[in-house]
């Protein structure tokens, strides 16, 4: 994946209580614009950079994560957040078990919502 100047948004990842029933509705959705289910595995499914995944209460915080063009805006953004009121959920960092090239900062903002900024080293050792 590569940054995309304009690409505010990198992925969205939403929980749901009946997994099927939200996979029925977002393939229904999605492929109604030419999009088709891009994978699955246990408990979740992803269609482009949307992710849907099993959880017994959803309803609570979102994820979604910014797309960032380097490592040092990670490192802005987490400054910027923190100073803004966020609470840090994992300062800038590889996230090796995500990708090998995986940098990433976590917060959460004022209403619990998970927010991500990512940037894809791809120059990072076991990246591809």
């Amino acid at each position: 994946m590569e940054f995309h100047r304009g690409r505010l948004f990198d992925h969205i990842h939403l929980r749901t209580r009946d997994l099927e029933a939200s996979k029925r509705f977002y393939v229904a959705a999605a492929g109604a614009l030419g999009v088709p289910l891009s994978a699955e595995g246990d408990g979740w499914f992803s269609i482009d950079e949307l992710f849907v995944s099993d959880d017994t209460s959803p309803g609570g915080p979102v994820h979604f994560a910014f797309q960032a063009p380097d490592r040092d805006a990670i490192e802005r953004f987490h400054e910027a957040v923190l100073a803004a009121g966020g609470r840090d959920n994992g300062g800038p960092g590889y996230r090796r078990d995500y990708w090998p090239g995986y940098y990433a900062a976590f917060v959460h903002d004022l209403d619990g919502h998970n927010i991500e900024a990512v940037w894809y080293d791809y120059d990072a050792k076991g990246a591809k």
